[in-house]
This record gives structure tokens, C-alpha cells and sequence, in this order.
């Protein structure tokens, strides 16, 4: 065990010490006759502010919690030094963490990428073909690409302010709808348009984002507005940084129309002013955490957006309201200024209407910042260098031909999901027939990938810790098992020794999926299919998702997955299916539906 360290309490090493001379027996008669009855004075203090007492009984239910059984001497032993235990606890509780302190520390990707100094400059993104024409009305103008809007904002046929002012127009016009802002940013995405204009009539042009209208999800903290995280406890704070992201894209001519609305800390589409409705059913939720992002940018209400995932907030929204989503390789993007949700598994990503769009946004903000230690640097080129029919994509037979609506009871609902597996099928005869190299493979099958969430359950109880610890967890709107509330107290019983075992598990995991995509360079995935989601996320995998039809009125999608920070040939191949099909340009059905609603925020 080594020496004690110097600033170790001396009489908890004294009883160490001597208990080590006496057996288990005499240390428990001996506690029973100085009247303690087998309980000891913990020293910690409860909620309400009173001494508790540490019992055999309450060990003996702990040990039945971890799958552990300890006789009455063994607890006799433990109950001096679990009562230290809970004292340590309080202690350290004492110090005040804020949400942006990450614990020391750090994933390690079975991939490394090349170190920062071996990396050439950042190369600026180039638009791959000349846009269009203006359109004639305002409503075709709100749905073109960015590639498009640059072409026109740089040959000046429309301004920044112009499109600014249309995009924040639409954004009021639509949310009573969409319920998908949370905090309109119109008088910075002015100034940011004029500023934009100024610069462009000077010839100044910063790149293809130069006056192009975008959203940050309303985990992204921009000074001088609220930065809210979706919930209640939170809806009043302003934070004093600014997200590397925001500060990027700032840089790069960007205008900030608005904070989008996000599900409660990272989960839903339920915020404290709603739930965020999809633009094609807005009978039905947008799907979360991303979920006023995906809503804005499917509904033409602003040119790209911003959002996050840790298990599929991203993925998730853009499959539901059609939009492309792009989920980057962990550490690629600098989550400062970011909410921390699980320091191991976020990830801040783009969502657009193209896959070339995201690609140009991820230009911009990607790269290690020095700010967050898990940001690293790696080469990325727009228009990729490589030919993406010269790429060698994996898919797995089996994923395709499962039955999407086995089990499910709603015959609505199943035939809706077999319509989205044949959606699926007839990607992979797309791909083929746009030259792609189809090649089977097998996924990690090895280990257990659901109960490895225990991992993300961990992180994002120890970072809303004194959100429980205070009570205020119960101001959420979300009331229910499946709810942060009663997750974040659930997690306050994982072990350490089970969080540690469980991310030994995925280093093993993460070596399986190297050795799975040693011969491909990416593969093809149905969403929601299997564990891959999940399975992605743990081992920081990049993902892009695109729908890929339409099944009961309402979009589906497909998901590339591609080899750790392989974005360039991952952006490349969506952009293949893309051209090769139409889906992206659909527009969803939506009318507006009263004035913005604002009197139950």
C-alpha cells in the first residue's frame, strides 16, 4: 500500500494499525461492548445538516447492491473506515465544481491521430461547384444549401442582412409551431449581418460561412445571452466564456440567429418551454437532445446548426425531421464552452441539409483550441482529395434483413418501420450502383455494449451532482423513470470499481472495432438497428446520418459510419448518396400556426 502520506490523519492509521492485531471476532465484541451495537459514528452530515451513523445493516444492503456478501466480522472491520469514507466524501463535496471542470481524465482512441506539429495548416474549405441563380421567392432562397446561399451571398445577389433578416422572420413565424428556440439572438445576428456585408463589399471574403444564418444548441454558451441547457434549475444563467465553437464560427463570418431549443441537460425533446415538435408531423416530438437544431435547419429556419451527442442526440433529431447530421470522430471538436454532460462521450457536431454542408462547417470548427484537453488537431481537406468510389465501405447482411417491426403491437408502427427497412435495403443498391465498393463485414460481438452505458449514467450523475445533492432536480419538467431526475440518483450508487471495470471493457471494445474496420474504410448502418449507436458513441467513432426516404409521411434515415477521424472519406461517400438520390431537398409541409408563443417560457 506504501507509506502514509504526510497529510494523512494520523488516528485513522493508529486503528489500522491496531485492528490489525486483534482478530475480527474481538474487534467486534469489543464494539459491542463499548455500546455501539455494531454502528460507528460516521462523522459525514446528512441533507439536513445532522451527524449520521454508518450500521451493519446499511453495509450489509450496500454489499447486496454490488453482488458482494460480507459476513459480520468482515462488516464489524469496515464500519470505522466506511464511516471515514463518507467524512472524505463531504469533504470533498465541500468544494465547489463548476460544470466546465473535467475529472483528470482522458480516452484514449485506439487511433491517434498525427500530432499537431505534423499537420499541415488548416486548409480553407472551397464550395465544390458554382450555386444557382436567386431564387424568386423568399421560401425556395430559405431551403438552399450553403454552398448555394455562399455562392449568392459572395457575388452579392443576396446580402447577409437580407438573408439574416429572412431566416430570423421565419424563425418567429414558425417556433409557436416548432417550439425549437429558446433564445432569439436577432440584435448580435445584425450586427454580425452588417459586419458581413461591410467586409464583403470590400472584398473581404472569410470563407464559404461568410453571412450565412446558423443556431447553436442551447448548450453552447455565447455571452450576453442565457445559456440555459434546456432546463428549469438553469433557465437564468448566463455563462461568463465563449464555446470555442461559437468563437470559430464568429471568425469565420458567421451570423447567430438563435439558441435553439434543447431537451432537458442532453435528453428529449422536452425543455422547460415544451417539447420540440417535428416540421413534418408537428403531432409528433422532433426527437432529442439536438432537437430545436434539427427542427430549425429541416424547417428552413436557418442556413446550419450546431448540436451535440453522447449517445444518439444527434443521429436521432435529424432522422426524424430529415435533416443530415454530423456526429465527428471524440476529441475532433473542442467542447469548451459546451455543457459537460460525460467528459468521455461528448461530442459537438453539425447539423445541415447536406452532407457537403457539414463538411464546410467542420472545416471551420474543428482542431484542438487548448482549452479542452481531450481536443486534438488531424488533417481534414475540402473537396476531399480522395475519389470516393475508390473507398472500400462495410456493411452487415444480417442488420439489413432484420425485421424492423418485430414485436410491435401497433400495426401503424410496423408497417411504417418495414417500410424503413426497405428503405435501408435499397440504400445499399443506390451505393452499388454510384460505384461504391460493398464489402461484408462483422461488428465487435464479443462484449457486452448495452450495460456499458453505465458509463455515460456515471459521468452525467457526477456532473449534475449538486443538482441532485440540492434538490433542485425536481424544478425539471421530466418526472419519470426514463428521466434525468431518477438516472442521476441511480447513478449515485455505481461503484467506482464498476465505472473503472466498465471502461476497461471498452479499451477492449475499442481494440474489437479497430480490428473490425481494418480492411474497410467505413461502413454502412441502418440507425437504430442493433447497438451500433450506442456501440459508435463509446468507441468515438464519426457518423454521419442522411435520410433516405420516406415511410407513413415522415422521414427515415441511413447512418455511414466511418473510421476514427476519417470525416473527409465518411463526408465523401454521404455526398455520393446524396447526388445519387434527392431526399435531402425535400421540404416538410409546414404552416404556420398562430404568433410566437411566449407566455408559458
Amino acid at each position: 500500500m506504501g507509506d502514509r502520506p504526510p497529510d494523512r490523519p494520523a488516528p485513522r492509521a493508529a486503528f489500522r494499525s491496531a485492528s490489525a492485531e486483534i482478530t475480527r471476532r474481538e474487534l467486534l465484541v469489543r464494539l459491542s461492548a463499548a455500546g455501539l451495537g455494531g454502528t460507528m459514528l460516521a462523522g459525514a452530515v446528512d441533507a439536513a445538516g445532522e451527524k449520521t451513523a454508518v450500521t451493519a445493516p446499511m453495509i450489509r444492503g450496500c454489499s447486496w447492491l454490488i453482488g458482494q456478501r460480507y459476513d459480520d466480522d468482515e462488516i464489524a472491520l469496515m464500519l470505522r473506515g466506511v464511516g471515514e469514507l463518507l467524512e472524505d466524501f463531504a469533504a470533498i463535496r465541500e468544494i465547489d465544481l463548476d460544470n466546465a471542470v473535467p475529472p483528470a481524465l482522458r480516452l484514449q482512441l485506439a487511433e491517434e491521430p498525427p500530432c499537431p506539429s505534423a499537420v499541415p495548416e488548416r486548409a480553407e474549405p472551397e464550395v465544390s461547384r458554382e450555386g444557382p441563380a436567386r431564387p424568386e421567392s423568399a421560401e425556395d432562397l430559405a431551403f438552399l444549401t450553403i454552398a448555394e446561399l455562399s455562392g449568392l451571398v459572395r457575388r452579392r445577389e443576396v446580402s447577409a442582412s437580407e438573408l439574416t433578416r429572412l431566416y430570423l422572420e421565419r424563425l418567429e413565424r414558425f417556433d409557436p409551431v416548432l417550439r425549437c428556440v429558446i433564445t432569439l439572438t436577432a440584435e448580435l445576428a445584425m450586427e454580425q449581418a452588417r459586419r458581413a456585408d461591410e467586409e464583403i463589399a470590400r472584398g473581404r471574403i472569410r470563407g464559404p460561412l461568410h453571412g450565412i444564418p446558423w443556431g447553436a444548441k442551447d448548450l453552447i454558451a455565447v455571452p450576453g445571452y442565457p445559456t440555459t441547457w434546456g432546463a428549469r434549475p438553469f433557465r437564468d444563467q448566463y455563462r461568463p466564456e465563449t464555446a470555442t465553437v461559437a468563437a470559430r464560427l464568429e471568425r469565420a463570418g458567421a451570423v447567430l440567429a438563435a439558441k435553439t431549443s434543447v431537451g432537458a441537460l442532453a435528453w428529449g425533446d422536452v425543455w422547460f418551454g415544451g417539447q420540440t415538435r417535428n416540421p413534418w408531423n408537428p403531432e409528433q416530438g422532433s426527437s432529442g437532445s439536438s432537437a430545436g437544431s434539427a427542427a430549425a435547419v429541416a424547417a428552413g429556419l436557418v442556413g446550419f446548426a450546431l448540436g451535440t451527442e453522447t449517445w444518439g442526440s444527434i443521429v436521432s433529431p435529424c432522422s426524424r425531421c430529415g435533416a443530415t447530421g454530423l456526429r465527428p470522430t471524440f476529441g475532433r471538436v473542442s467542447r469548451h464552452g459546451v455543457m459537460a454532460l460525460s467528459w468521455s462521450m461528448d461530442k459537438v457536431g453539425v447539423i445541415a441539409r447536406s452532407a457537403e454542408d457539414c463538411a464546410l462547417v467542420f472545416s471551420t470548427i474543428h482542431g484542438a483550441d487548448g482549452l479542452d484537453p481531450s481536443a486534438v488537431t488531424a488533417s481534414f481537406r475540402w473537396p476531399p482529395v480522395r475519389d470516393p468510389r475508390t473507398l472500400r465501405i462495410g456493411f452487415v447482411p444480417e442488420l439489413f434483413e432484420r425485421d424492423r417491426a418485430e414485436g410491435v403491437a401497433d400495426p401503424k408502427r410496423a408497417a411504417r418501420l418495414r417500410a424503413w427497412a426497405e428503405n435501408d435495403r435499397s440504400t445499399l443498391e443506390v451505393l452499388r450502383a454510384a460505384g461504391i465498393r460493398l464489402v461484408e463485414i462483422e461488428l465487435p460481438r464479443r462484449y457486452p455494449i448495452g450495460p456499458l452505458a453505465l458509463i455515460l449514467t456515471a459521468e452525467a450523475s457526477a456532473a449534475f451532482d449538486e443538482l441532485t445533492r440540492s434538490g433542485r432536480d425536481e424544478e425539471m419538467v421530466r418526472q419519470e423513470e426514463e428521466a434525468w431526475p431518477n438516472v442521476f440518483r441511480q447513478g449515485q450508487l455505481i461503484p467506482a470499481v464498476e465505472y473503472l471495470r466498465a471502461n476497461r471493457v471498452r479499451t477492449l471494445l475499442m481494440r474489437e472495432m479497430e480490428r473490425a474496420l481494418a480492411g474497410v474504410d467505413g461502413y454502412v448502418c441502418p440507425s437504430f438497428v442493433g447497438d451500433d449507436l450506442l456501440l459508435t458513441n463509446l468507441t468515438g467513432h464519426p457518423a454521419v446520418v442522411v435520410p433516405n426516404g420516406f415511410a407513413g409521411g415522415t422521414p427515415t434515415s441511413i447512418t455511414f459510419v466511418g473510421r476514427l477521424f476519417g470525416e473527409e472519406n465518411l463526408l465523401a461517400l454521404a455526398r455520393v448518396y446524396q447526388e445519387a438520390t434527392a431526399f435531402h431537398r425535400r421540404r416538410p409541409p409546414l404552416a404556420a400556426r398562430g404568433t410566437r408563443a411566449g407566455d408559458d417560457r
